[in-house]
């Protein structure tokens, strides 16, 4: 879940493993954007998924966006319930030209399941989902394209919203987790995810594809998730790898990833020690949906103190994921580091038809700390470590 989505970027996820692949945002707003998306940035490579994440995550804190924000998203689909990543004419027929792929069309479906009043779109975008998955479980970002573990998590989340079981999808076709499980690095290995084999067929460590892949492997995604019970999980091979071994051993990758700094490292060439904000976002969300709140405590601070800068040049789909992981890790979306993130991300797009984020009426199980419903962890020293961080003045 990054915010990167460009041609040259989405050439470069074999090596990067973005979840999302995005663009930033555009130097210059366009005039000719329509007034229901959210971000001024152009929406050739991100309009469907920094909608749809923007909704996601709009939800999850109780609030309901424009009418007009969610007919921009339920336009975007196909007739065959595809969706491409930016549809610049909706009411003209989708045709052979037109680029749909597997994560908008993922993304979009829980993003219109979270909204509600969408039952027939998101199950058109389910079943044209079932519809392309590869033989051996998994999906390419493009339909057809070779399975790799961002765009099968992605799936598994949309599945989720569906409650459509993960364990078979179609007949001749393996389990999604089976290609996830084939994505999956031994521990001498550090027990990560790789993004896809290499051109020799080696897997190679992957972060991003790491935090996308753990959540998948619980069995969930962005919009179903909940944190889980605390615990510390450690690599250890088994004869039998199952998805929740290999999650636990995701979440131990991930976890001694962020321990000496706080953040993921870009391994964008020529980024030596940069740190990656969005990997970083996505990371304790992971962390957090294996291991509890409490294991994500030091990245999710060092985001609290340092992304803001970054969450403004990148626009909703930046707020959304800062949101997500906030949520994840118990601490408060409306005064992270002392920015409100709800306020900034609805700030990017039309004004929302209402706001309840102190109201669970009428939401589903688990929305308004989405991740930690039923776990009890939102106490003790864990909620004073993240208070300590947000008393500082709230910025608007």
């Amino acid at each position: 879940m990054n915010v990167r989505r460009s041609a040259a970027v989405l050439a470069a996820t074999v090596v990067i493993g973005t979840a999302t692949p995005a663009v930033a945002a555009s130097p210059s707003p366009s005039p000719s954007l329509p007034s229901g998306l959210y971000g001024s940035g152009d929406p050739t490579y991100d309009g469907v998924w920094r909608q749809s994440f923007a909704l996601i995550a709009l939800h999850r804190v109780h609030v309901e966006p424009a009418a007009a924000a969610v007919d921009w998203l339920a336009g975007q689909q196909c007739e065959s319930g595809a969706f491409p990543a930016f549809r610049a004419d909706p009411a003209r027929a989708c045709d052979a030209k037109l680029m749909v792929d597997t994560n908008s069309t993922a993304a979009a479906a829980q993003a219109l399941s979270a909204v509600g009043g969408h039952g027939t779109a998101v199950t058109k975008a389910v079943n044209w989902l079932k519809s392309v998955q590869n033989k051996d479980g998994g999906w390419g970002f493009a339909p057809g394209g070779a399975s790799d573990a961002n765009s099968t998590s992605v799936v598994i989340g949309a599945l989720a919203t569906q409650d459509v079981p993960v364990s078979k999808i179609r007949a001749g076709a393996e389990s999604p987790y089976d290609a996830l499980l084939k994505l999956s690095l031994p521990c001498a290995d550090g027990g990560a995810f790789a993004y896809q084999p290499d051109k020799k067929g080696k897997l190679r460590a992957n972060a991003d594809a790491t935090a996308a892949a753990v959540v998948a492997a619980r069995g969930t995604g962005p919009l179903t998730a909940k944190a889980g019970t605390t615990r510390e999980s450690t690599c250890a091979d088994a004869p039998e790898l199952t998805p929740e071994k290999a999650a636990a051993n995701g979440a131990s990758f991930l976890a001694g990833a962020v321990a000496k700094d706080g953040y993921l490292k870009s391994v964008l060439p020529g980024a030596e020690n940069q740190p990656d904000y969005g990997n970083t976002a996505d990371a304790v969300v992971a962390v957090a949906v294996q291991d509890g709140p409490g294991a994500a405590r030091k990245p999710l601070a060092w985001l609290e103190r340092n992304s803001a800068k970054w969450a403004r040049q990148n626009g909703p789909a930046a707020y959304a994921q800062l949101i997500l992981a906030a949520e994840a890790a118990g601490a408060d979306p409306s005064d992270f580091g002392g920015t409100d993130l709800v306020k900034r991300l609805t700030a990017t797009g039309p004004a929302p038809s209402t706001t309840s984020r102190d109201d669970d009426s009428g939401t589903d199980s688990g929305t308004s700390v989405w991740w930690m419903v039923g776990t009890g962890l939102a106490a003790g020293a864990g909620i004073g470590f993240l208070l300590s961080s947000r008393n500082k003045k709230k910025q608007p």
